[in-house]
Order: structure tokens, then C-alpha cells, then sequence
């Protein structure tokens, strides 16, 4: 486990948590954000960077960075290692004694994937593929947006990648798991993609796990093939573009989903980096959840078509679910984003996403086209198609002035219209989690912090073995631990400690530790001490009394005597 620990003596868990969470400080020591572990609207995941380490006070995940990125990225302990140190730029030792099966299948479906790349990409530059570039060309992308994209081509023939995994050893089931390979009935195995302009996909850290490939003949089918889920690929999880366009989607505070791979490069290329597809599926609520990680505002720019609009429709009520502030971008001319901004520019398109219509008017719009709004009939068909999206909106501010446009729109009572927000909101409502509640006492919790400083545990341990007090207090299984890993000899910190706990116990050190806004004085912690040892006096001098008072009653005097004398003994010290 040394290089382990070497390898989070480098790394800062706030820099590989920040790569997946918006983190905003919220203290000294802690930054906290939405949980990546599962659905949030107000944030109970925070990050202590002090003891680099990580706990959502709502579902419980807690961990260093090492767990963070296996958790994140659904990787071995083997796989999160060699990441992170690659990534930070430390050397893996030669031999590793963490390699698993399971990370060697891993590795070698990454690895497949990297070869895959590099083979479409060289295609794409060879003689065979001419009508790929042609295509490229007559859509308007140009050499650098497919050099900067990773563009490829998979050839005719069919095997040119079953024969190369052969040629580099891989086992015929680890490529036939990559979902690049597939094998028919009598034995023989075939490339999956063929023919086809190569679009590959990458998980959030930047890796290749899977291929989007477009037709290039007319009539084969489908349009757009892509890789089947994998161990390393799961497609409902996956946004195409997000690895690259994170970082601006963060620093404008907005993200641009548009539907295809073709959007997402044209989009990008046009100047606008925090563009994201939704990897040629419809929109799902763990694609959401990731977005909303990175910002909680989207611009829907799907193609103006029917099936672009009703796509558009289902996103509304998958976005605000989530609590995303939703806005719809309409372009003109029936254009979908790509051709959009190479017809017109990137100054047109800015204005385009300027001018975005709220979700709300968008949708009255498209009621309104599809009823009467004169006639009492088609204003209720258009109240009844709108208000389970508007019932969907959290904040009860926003949702009572959209309740107003709403009545406006459609002549109704405005009431009305609120009474029948309140009962679909009563009718959902469920009750948050709450972050649990610490039963510690303020010297408890202070002499538990101390212990976590390496310069005060020594003494702090010391003195608290010869305290009756500790017996009662709510935290005396974390310091019976700290006493056994401080016996052990090794040095040890926040993780250890935690590691070693029944939940409950980890929870409540997690509760005092990431909610200290600072270190400790040793002032502090020397008063904390004396405030124990007093009242453990106090405690000792109560229970005397009680038994004294017990013997009396008995007629038991010798009890009673010696028990006064100890009193007196107890007192004198104090």
C-alpha cells in the first residue's frame, strides 16, 4: 500500500473531485457541491481538505480520492491507481501487487479502444478513406475539427481489427467484450464497425470507451451505429463532448445539448466549447444529473424536425425533474446547430442562445399550435398538456409567476391554476434527508479533532486513558480505536481511522471533523481537557453521593465511612 500513499501525498482531492463536482468553499478546510453519488437539489457533499477525504451527508458515500475515482469512473482499485498517476504524473511502481482479473479485462478494454482510434484515424488518412473525407468535406468540417475530434474511418473489409487484437495477443473474449468484435454462429468473429465515419467516445476523464459510427452508403442501416454497453461503457451515464467542453461549461455557468455527434463538432468548432451530445440516445436522468454537476443552466438545441421537437419536449420534464434552469434555442430556416453556424456564423448563432425562449413559452408555444386557445375545449387541452411541466418547478417563486403567464396565456383563473400547482406539489412531496446530528458535547468534539492533528494525538491519547469520563462519551468507540492504531506503532490519519469504524461511528467523525470551520488552538484543546476531567470529577462526586445515601438507608455504616472518606479524597484533589 506504500504507493498508495504516496500517490495521495500528491494528488489533492479537491483537484480530482473538482474535475467531476463544482465545488464552492464553504469554510477553511471544506468545499462542498452536489453529490455525484446520487440525485440533489441542495447540496450535502462536501470535501475536507485537511484530511482529503470526501462524505455526502445525505446517502452516506465517503471516501479519499483513490475511492472518489473508482466509485466515479466505475474502476478497479488497480485501474483508479494507474490513473490518477498518470494523470498527476507519478510513476507506477514496475511490479504491482493490485492487479486483479477484473483490471486486466478493464485494461484491456481500454487499451482496444486506443488501438481502434488510432487504426479509424489512420484510415481516415489513407486512400481507402477517400468518401469519408468527402463527406467531412461537403459538411463542412475541416481537417483540424477531425485531427482535434479524433475522427476515423472503419474500413470494408471487416477484419482488419479482429486480426490486429490477434496479432497484439488479446484474448478472443476480452475483444469480444470490447463490443469492437462480434462473432457469428459458425465460430468466426467480425470487425462490428465497417464502412462507417468513426466518431470515438470518451468518458469524462478522457479515455476511449466506445465508437459512434455514421453510414457512409445510402440505404445501409442503421445512420448511426454505436458500440454496445460494455464493462467500460455505459451509455445512459455518457455525454459525447463532455470531457472536453467541462471546463467551459463550468466558467460560462451553461451548458448547449445539442442531439448528434455531427451538432457537437460544428457547434465547437464555431467557437462554443460547452456544447455536449447525448451520444445518439434519447436524454437520460443519470445524463442530467451528470450535467447539472458542471451547471445548472442548459440550452436545448435540438433539430428543428418533429422528432427533434418532441425529443425537445421529453427533455423539459427530465431537466426540471433535476431543478436545471431550461431554455430552448430556435433556429430558422429548418436548420439543425451545425448547419446553422456554418450558414450563418458564430455571431448569428450567440444570438440565437441570447435569445432563448424559456422552457415555458416554448411549450405554450407548441400548444397552441396544436389546439384552439379561443375555445374553452383547446384552452383546457393546452392547461392540461403544460401544467406537468410547470408542476415539475421547485422553486415556489418561479413556479407562482409561470402559474401567472400560464393564466394569461390560456384565460384561466390564476387561483385555479396555483391551487392545482399546490396539490401536485403536496402529492410528490417527500421528505429530504438530513444530515445526521453529532451527539457530541463542544470538549468531545474538540479533543476528537485533536486527536486527527498527528502534533497533539501523542499527548491528547495519553492523558484521555486515565479519564474516567471517556467512558460516557458518545465518540468512546472512535477513541478505543485511535487507541489501538496509536498502539500499533504505524503512523495513521483521518482515513484509517474512519476505515476501521462501524458506520454509525463514521458517521459521527465525519460530522465533527468536516463541520470544524478551523484547527483547534492548543489553548483550546487544553481547556476541553480540564472541562472533561471536570466534569468526569463532578460525575464521580454525583455517584458517591448516591451510594453513600444507599448505604445509610441499609444500615451498612463501613460502606458508608469509607465511601465519605473517598468523597472527601475527591474532593480535596479537585
Amino acid at each position: 500500500m506504500e504507493f498508495a500513499e504516496q500517490l495521495k501525498g500528491v494528488v489533492r482531492i479537491e483537484d480530482v473531485v473538482g474535475e467531476y463536482v463544482r465545488l464552492r468553499k464553504s469554510g477553511p478546510s471544506r468545499y462542498m457541491g452536489l453529490c455525484p453519488f446520487h440525485s440533489e437539489k441542495t447540496p450535502s457533499f462536501t470535501v475536507h481538505v485537511v484530511h482529503q477525504f470526501y462524505k455526502c451527508f445525505s446517502c452516506g458515500a465517503a471516501g479519499d480520492a483513490i475511492k472518489f475515482v473508482m466509485e466515479k469512473e466505475g474502476l478497479s482499485f488497480f485501474e483508479a491507481l494507474k490513473s490518477l498517476a498518470e494523470r498527476y504524473g507519478v510513476p507506477m511502481p514496475k511490479r504491482s501487487q493490485y492487479a486483479d482479473d477484473d483490471s486486466r479485462m478493464r485494461a484491456a478494454l481500454f487499451e482496444m479502444h486506443t488501438l481502434a482510434a488510432q487504426t479509424f484515424h489512420a484510415n481516415l488518412q489513407s486512400s481507402a478513406g477517400e468518401a469519408a473525407r468527402a463527406y467531412l468535406a461537403r459538411r463542412g468540417v475541416s481537417a483540424e475539427t477531425a485531427e482535434k475530434f479524433g475522427l476515423g474511418y472503419s474500413v470494408r473489409g471487416g477484419r482488419g481489427l479482429v486480426r490486429l487484437f490477434e496479432e497484439r495477443r488479446f484474448a478472443a473474449g476480452q475483444a469480444e467484450q470490447s463490443g469492437l468484435v462480434g462473432k457469428r454462429e459458425d465460430g468466426s468473429r467480425y470487425d462490428r464497425f465497417r464502412n462507417r465515419l468513426m466518431f470515438p467516445i470518451h468518458n469524462e476523464a478522457g479515455k476511449i470507451i466506445g465508437f459512434g459510427g455514421r453510414a457512409l452508403d445510402a440505404g445501409d442501416e442503421p445512420k448511426y451505429l454505436n458500440s454496445p454497453e460494455t464493462p467500460i461503457y455505459k451509455k445512459s451515464f455518457v455525454l459525447y463532448n463532455l470531457h472536453r467542453a467541462k471546463e467551459a461549461i463550468r466558467k460560462e455557468d451553461r451548458v448547449i445539448l445539442v442531439e448528434g455527434y455531427m451538432d457537437a463538432l460544428g457547434v465547437t468548432a464555431a467557437g462554443f466549447a460547452s456544447v455536449v451530445a447525448s451520444c445518439g440516445t434519447s436524454l437520460t436522468a443519470q445524463q442530467v444529473q451528470t450535467l447539472k454537476r458542471h451547471s445548472g443552466r442548459v440550452l436545448v438545441n435540438f433539430d428543428p424536425d418533429a422528432a427533434g421537437a418532441n425529443a425537445t419536449a421529453k427533455s423539459i420534464n427530465l431537466l426540471l425533474t433535476e431543478g436545471m434552469h431550461v431554455r430552448i434555442v430556435e433556429l430558422d430556416g429548418g436548420l439543425d446547430p451545425d448547419e446553422y453556424c456554418k450558414q450563418n456564423g458564430a455571431a448569428a448563432y450567440e444570438a440565437r442562445l441570447a435569445e432563448a425562449k424559456g422552457y415555458f413559452y416554448w411549450l405554450a408555444d407548441r400548444a397552441r399550435a396544436q389546439h384552439d386557445v379561443h375555445s374553452s375545449e383547446g384552452a383546457a387541452a393546452i392547461l392540461q398538456a403544460l401544467l406537468p411541466a410547470v408542476e415539475r418547478i421547485s422553486d415556489p417563486i418561479e413556479r407562482s409567476a409561470v402559474a401567472n403567464d400560464l393564466a394569461a396565456y390560456v384565460g384561466a383563473d390564476r387561483g385555479t391554476i396555483l391551487d392545482r400547482f399546490r396539490k401536485a406539489a403536496a402529492a410528490r412531496q417527500t421528505k429530504p434527508a438530513e444530515a445526521p446530528k453529532a451527539a457530541l458535547r463542544p470538549s468531545e468534539r474538540i479533543l476528537l479533532n485533536a486527536v486527527l492533528q498527528p502534533e497533539m494525538r501523542g499527548e491528547v491519547l495519553a492523558e484521555l486513558r486515565a479519564l474516567d469520563a471517556i467512558s460516557r462519551f458518545a465518540s468512546l468507540r472512535i477513541f478505543q480505536t485511535a487507541f489501538a492504531l496509536e498502539e500499533a506503532g504505524a503512523g495513521w490519519g483521518f482515513e484509517d481511522l474512519h476505515a476501521r469504524l462501524e458506520p454509525a461511528d463514521q458517521n459521527l467523525l465525519t460530522e465533527a471533523a468536516f463541520r470544524q470551520d478551523e484547527r483547534d488552538t492548543p489553548e483550546k484543546v487544553r481547556a476541553a481537557m480540564e472541562s472533561v476531567a471536570r466534569d468526569g470529577r463532578l460525575w464521580r462526586r454525583d455517584q458517591l453521593k448516591a451510594r453513600i445515601r444507599e448505604a445509610e438507608r441499609a444500615g451498612n455504616l463501613e460502606e458508608a465511612i469509607r465511601l465519605t472518606r473517598e468523597l472527601a479524597e475527591l474532593e480535596r484533589a479537585a
